[in-house]
């Protein structure tokens, strides 16, 4: 028997359980799990839904199926699971789940509100479990690319940063994602997290200590304004449809935060700019024909530069599932460890409230 550093048996399965079988789970998790058939086994789908749960038990070949995701927990062949239900969800699920011995992929944002995440990072400290954030856009090329520059040094300091996720007439017409008390917040929440993820892990992960901002839901509201993602209910939407955020680190670094599921602008766009001391970046994470561009100097000459080796990934979606493997099996923290989401839902709370006082709101990452 040959033994991970955390002791799990290497010749063993992980035995796996995912809760929530909507697009989330059918377009990530289950993709990422199935990838590596000779590492995993996916032995239980959980769904309240009980039409959807049939289906995709049938579409992915899963023989144990359950309403009560207390059922898988309660399995003890169960290694891990994944939590791919609505952000209302999150934190009982992930917290019953590390209790019961399970590692957990929760799907981003971690929770609601900072309260809820701190809940997260506490179980998982207390289980010895990994938690580990469904954020994939860290495993895209153009993010393993601009890591590795800017690892070695090419960009030096990097003092600055605009996260931008524009959307111009976006608001998804299914689902929670125009209810606050269900969704815990509209385009910050929802988009707005990854492209700060993907900033913020360019820059190190720093640690804020404040944020000021606004949000604005007076588009989303109107009835009268078409949506290029289907139609919705304009009198219960409840979360807004832009929000600004002014973020300052521990260490001196700013970061500007822009995330809108409607809003005046040519087109839409996904992208994050960074100024280092040597050298500038565009990066964007998602779809793009030009996905970087460097700005540099040297000999006196400035340079706008395009790379033409960023890696070739088929699915960031995938790879971020086969890395929640890769660390269950071989031990040490995650790359997107639960402390990354309880750092974006703090921001997230304080531009929140910070709307509300119109003051700059310090953030607390104690827990």
């Amino acid at each position: 028997m040959v033994l991970g550093k955390i002791g799990f048996d290497m010749a063993k399965k992980i035995k796996v359980g995912v809760i929530g079988t909507g697009m989330i789970a059918n377009h990530a998790h289950l993709p990422g799990y199935f990838s590596i058939p000779d590492e995993v086994e996916v032995v239980w789908l959980c769904d309240k839904k009980a039409d959807r749960l049939a289906e995709n038990a049938t579409k992915w070949g899963v023989s144990k199926t359950t309403e009560n995701y207390h059922d898988l927990l309660n399995d003890p062949e169960i290694d891990a699971v994944s939590v791919a239900t609505p952000n209302l969800e999150h934190m009982q699920m992930t917290v019953d789940a590390l209790k019961a011995g399970k590692h957990v992929l929760c799907e981003k944002p971690l929770s609601m509100n900072a309260d809820q995440s701190k809940a997260m990072c506490r179980a998982a400290k207390e289980s010895g479990k990994v938690l580990q954030v469904g954020l994939q856009y860290r495993f895209c090329g153009p993010g393993m690319f601009m890591k590795d520059y800017i690892a070695n040094g090419h960009m030096g300091d990097i003092y600055y940063g605009r996260a931008q996720a524009m959307r111009r007439r976006g608001v998804p017409g299914w689902g929670v994602f125009t209810n606050k008390e269900k969704q815990g917040g509209g385009p910050l929440i929802d988009i707005g997290v990854h492209i700060l993820d993907f900033t913020l892990h360019l820059m190190g992960y720093p640690k804020p200590v404040a944020a000021t901002g606004k949000t604005w839901d007076m588009l989303g509201k109107n009835p009268k304004i078409t949506n290029f993602m289907g139609d919705y209910d304009r009198s219960t939407f409840t979360v807004e449809d832009m929000a600004v955020g002014m973020i300052r680190f521990e260490d001196g670094q700013m970061v500007l935060l822009e995330s809108s599921f409607m809003a005046n602008i040519e087109q839409e766009f996904f992208k994050t700019t960074l100024m280092g001391t040597k050298s500038g970046a565009e990066v964007c994470p998602g779809f793009s024909e030009d996905p970087i561009v460097i700005f540099s100097e040297r000999d006196k000459q400035v340079f706008n530069e395009r790379p033409v080796n960023i890696p070739d990934v088929k699915s960031s979606h995938v790879k971020e599932v086969q890395e929640f493997v890769r660390t269950i099996r071989e031990g040490g923290e995650s790359l997107v460890p639960g402390e990354h989401g309880l750092i974006l839902n703090a921001i997230f709370d304080a531009v929140y409230k910070s709307s509300e006082t119109g003051q700059e709101e310090r953030i607390d990452l104690s827990y």
